[in-house]
């Protein structure tokens, strides 16, 4: 069966079309990258390769038709031909072959799972890319928003050094996830992020001086100044609050995504988390729960080799994150992190198949935290210093987007020092208007969580004030009391 269908497929790509999602693509327009399958642990996953080259996937368009077909599919994989393939059990959950062969599975396969990649080191389209296109509107979009971003970093991270700002978190390094990620999704599409992803916020509309406010924790703060500096929210814009405590998200993303499937909503949850967050129950209960439910969410995951001072080596045993997924049934791919045109077309891809199939999928993207993890750390102490320039300079993901767009016209380099000075200039301003404005008064920290304040409150309230009464030079003095 496997075979006549893997034929079939040749014939489509001879005639220059393939049948994506259900619907018929010519090729020569539009060529989306492969995921892993999440339920065949034999397929590879090609940079270059089409949908089509994968058997199991022509049975995945619908995943409520397709379940039945796939498995049996899959059943065919494992079994020999000199094996009888009637001989099996019917057990709950799917038929299961049987065989004479005492075989363990292999902890890991010899050949790691490759990187989608579209740009070469140079920024240019590697031969037989297949990606989503993009525009030049779109194109000049994403790079301008990953100058913001960067700027940004530099700018806050300098302020909180000045201890005007009490902590803060760069996305160095990681600029091209965080944009081209948002980029590909709709704004319907809700967001459950980490705390490295202030990019996507960025991309939606938040403004820098909503940035600022957010940072500084003054009145015009949404969090009234009751969270960290960078642990941004907005349901304007569809972005949860960040949440300090690893992978907490990921199984809200889960239930927010079902919500979306039992309204009927043409949107998916997208969640984030890093390399660190794969050793917590929380993100293997959500990866479970998703492929259970056929939840359609997708989880990113910026392997960015370092989960604050431990190294991924340390971090597990695998080959990364992109077999996780495959372990829980979850179609999933590894992409390079740094190149924002696949990262654009492997979310872009995904969405798609999140929804119109009502299933997750886990996106690995590899890049490098070229930035201490916060404020609080000092990198230098646990990993070299040569190692971080050749990320921060040989695989600079901002550098090489620009010669992309450059190399299409689409770029100049007086474009370039308007759009670096503009923002600059602007988040100048607005640091100094956040710093201006007032702080929440002290019963802000008390409110907003219930109708009526319970008495344990009141009493916490009561002998705050009387210990500021008592020392009132260890108090603020630009609070209000």
């Amino acid at each position: 069966m496997a075979t006549q269908i893997l034929r079939k497929s040749k014939t489509l790509i001879q005639k220059n079309q393939l049948f994506l999602l259900g619907s018929v693509v010519n090729k020569s327009t539009f060529s989306p990258p492969t995921f892993q399958s999440g339920v065949n642990p034999f397929v590879k996953c090609h940079h270059v390769s089409l949908l089509v080259n994968n058997p199991a996937s022509l049975f995945s368009f619908s995943r409520f038709e397709s379940t039945k077909a796939e498995a049996q599919l899959n059943l065919q994989n494992y079994v020999s031909e000199d094996e009888d393939n009637n001989q099996g059990i019917d057990f709950p959950g799917g038929k299961v072959a049987f065989t004479s062969e005492m075989r363990f599975i292999s902890d890991s396969d010899h050949k790691r799972v490759p990187c989608y990649r579209v740009l070469d080191d140079n920024g240019e389209i590697m031969k037989f890319s297949n990606y989503v296109e993009v525009n030049k509107e779109m194109a000049v979009k994403m790079y301008s928003n990953m100058v913001t971003l960067q700027t940004m970093d530099i700018i806050f991270y300098e302020v909180q050094r000045q201890g005007r700002i009490s902590f803060y978190l760069t996305s160095a390094g990681e600029e091209a996830v965080n944009i081209a990620s948002a980029a590909a999704l709709a704004f319907d599409d809700i967001i459950l992020p980490q705390y490295r992803e202030p990019g996507v916020l960025l991309w939606r509309g938040f403004t820098l001086q909503q940035f600022a406010d957010q940072c500084f924790g003054n009145t015009s703060d949404f969090g009234r100044g009751r969270q960290m500096p960078i642990h941004y929210g907005s349901n304007k814009h569809n972005y949860f609050t960040v949440s300090s405590p690893i992978a907490t998200q990921l199984p809200q993303a889960v239930g927010a995504a079902y919500s979306l499937k039992m309204e009927g909503k043409s949107a998916c949850a997208v969640t984030y988390c890093g390399d660190g967050s794969t050793s917590e129950g929380d993100f293997h209960a959500a990866l479970n729960f998703a492929a259970v439910m056929e939840a359609p969410v997708i989880f990113i995951c910026r392997n960015n080799g370092w989960a604050i001072s431990t190294p991924v080596e340390e971090q597990f045993r695998s080959d990364g994150v992109v077999v996780k997924g495959q372990a829980y049934g979850i179609k999933s791919i590894r992409v390079d992190g740094n190149d924002a045109l696949a990262v654009y077309s492997a979310v872009h891809t995904a969405r798609e198949m999140a929804i119109r199939e009502k299933r997750p999928v886990l996106i690995e993207a590899l890049t490098y935290r070229v930035g201490h993890h916060s404020t609080s750390d000092d990198s230098t102490k646990y990993r070299p210093n040569d190692e971080i320039e050749y990320w921060k300079m040989a695989r600079n993901p901002v550098n090489k987007f620009k010669r992309w767009v450059e190399r299409n016209g689409w770029w100049s380099d007086k474009d370039e020092i308007e759009v670096r000075s503009s923002v600059r200039k602007q988040l100048l301003e607005a640091i100094k208007l956040a710093e201006k404005e007032q702080k929440p008064p002290l019963e802000d920290m008390f409110n907003d969580v219930y109708d009526q304040l319970p008495s344990n409150l009141k009493e916490q309230e009561r002998q705050l004030r009387e210990t500021i009464s008592k020392h009132p030079k260890d108090y603020p003095s630009d609070v209000p009391l």
